[in-house]
This record gives C-alpha cells, structure tokens and sequence, in this order.
C-alpha cells in the first residue's frame, strides 16, 4: 500500500521541479540577453541553482513514488548537507552584518556611511580591487546617481538635504557633509578649501563622483547588509521547510524498506 509520506514527498519535490524551470529559464536568457557586468555574473549561480533543484526534486520524486531506495536515501544525504550548509550560511550572515550603521547628519534628511565601521570581512571584500571594480561598474550601469539628478532637477540646496537618500546614493553620488563643497546639482559640487581629513574630499570629482571613495564602499556594504538580513530571514523559513521534507522523507524511505522487505522476505534457515 503506498504511504502518505510517499505522496508528500512526490507532490513537494513536483511544485520544487517545477519551480526549478523558470530558475533555469532566467539563467539561459542571462547567459544569452545579459549585456552588463552585473547581468552576466548572476548567470552561472542562477544556471547551477535551478539544474541543482531539478535534479533533487526528480531524484526525490523517482525515490518516493516508484520505491527506489537507494535514491531516495541519495536524495535525504543531499537534504542533510544542504540544510547544514543552510544553517551555517545563515549564522554567518548575522554574524557578518551585526556591525555598522549610517551616521546621522545634522539637519539632513539622509544619513552618511563610513566604510571601517563594518565587519572587517565585508571591509576586506569590497577593498579588493577585482571586486570593487566590479561593484562599480554595475553601479555606474545602474545610473543610480543620473536617476538621482534627473529626479533632483528643480531642486534647490536645501530641499537636497531634506531628500532621504538611498545608502549608495548618499555614499556614491555626493561628497560628504565634512568637505563643505558648494552644492550646484546632486552629482556637481564646487571644491572649496577644507580643513577636513576626510580623504573622500580629495577623491571626489564631478566627472568620477565618489565611486572611488570609502563613502561609497560604506553604502553598498549598508545596502548589502540590509539585503542579507532579509535573506537570512529567508533562509530560515526554508531551513524549516526543509527539515519538514527531510523528516517525511525519512519516514517514505522507511516506508520504501519495509514495502520492499513484504515483496522480497528472506528465507531462513532450510526453508525453501
């Protein structure tokens, strides 16, 4: 008699392959449509995702509807790494996004980011130069800062300072507070003599903006914490509904053994 943790199994690894087919249908048209930097690096994780959730969920179906065992107990080893490997990536995140903050500035709306103020881990990644690199020309090609001057355009000094600025916005199109530059547009300052000792003030330029300051690597790691944060939430909704998989599909491969025990019992003794 086919058990119902049999068909739980077959019906969640059906809805997970079918899942599975827009992933790799995302991959395959970044692989072929992409034109930047950002696009064509999403294209390989996304590709590997979804051929990783078809094959589980076809190794699963196959071991809990047609009562192969041993791909079944293949699938459940599979589950056991991945939910392991899930609660410690999850764990990192919190671990790696629990320090850093934007800094308030006095009367303005936006807060302003300095990039030693998170965890040294993230520090190291955006201040190799390969990454930043990379960083930054998905930044440029999201013209986050001409979207910001283009919104900004009737806009005088002080309805500026009052805007709410995204992270990166704050850290990668504008010079910070401390230089005291004169403002002419979001993306255009007038340099004016400093004594601050901030070295954003003498990175700054209105053809490179602040791309190359340590303001801006403050925002995208504001950004990526904030993001992570959310996945790790996210994570640990699958984690669980993983571990629900995991335990029905222990009892259906319990299930497979005993089914197949009743169809092939072992003689003993002299019995023939």
């Amino acid at each position: 008699m086919f058990r119902l943790s049999n068909n739980l199994v077959g019906i969640l690894n059906f809805i997970t392959f079918l899942l599975s087919v827009p992933i790799l249908g995302a991959g395959i048209w970044l692989s072929t449509k992409g034109n930047t930097v950002c696009e064509k690096f999403l294209e390989k994780p996304v590709i590997a995702l979804g051929v990783f959730l078809m094959v589980v969920s076809i190794a699963g179906i196959i071991g809990a509807c047609c009562r192969v065992s041993w791909l079944l107990w293949v699938y459940l080893l599979v589950m056991f790494v991945l939910i392991v490997l899930l609660f410690c990536v999850t764990i990192f995140t919190f671990v790696v996004t629990n320090k850093g903050a934007g800094e308030v500035v006095s009367d303005k709306g936006y807060k302003e980011y300095r990039l030693g103020d998170y965890s040294h881990w993230l520090q190291k990644r955006v201040n190799n130069t390969k990454n930043w690199n990379k960083i930054k020309s998905c930044l440029m090609d999201s013209k986050v800062c001409q979207s910001l001057a283009d919104e900004s355009v009737n806009e005088n000094v002080q309805q500026f300072y009052s805007k709410n600025l995204s992270p990166i916005q704050s850290g990668c199109c504008k010079p910070p507070t401390s230089c005291g530059f004169t403002y002419v547009t979001p993306i255009e300052w007038t340099k004016t003599a400093t004594n601050s000792t901030d070295s954003d003030c003498t990175t700054w330029s209105n053809t490179d903006l602040c791309y190359n300051c340590e303001s801006c690597k403050g925002g995208v790691l504001q950004n990526i914490k904030t993001d992570w944060k959310k996945v790790a939430i996210v994570n640990i909704i699958f984690l669980v509904f993983l571990v629900i998989v995991y335990s029905i599909g222990c009892c259906a491969f319990r299930n497979n053994r005993l089914d197949n025990a009743y169809a092939y019992p072992r003689w003993k003794g002299g019995n023939a």
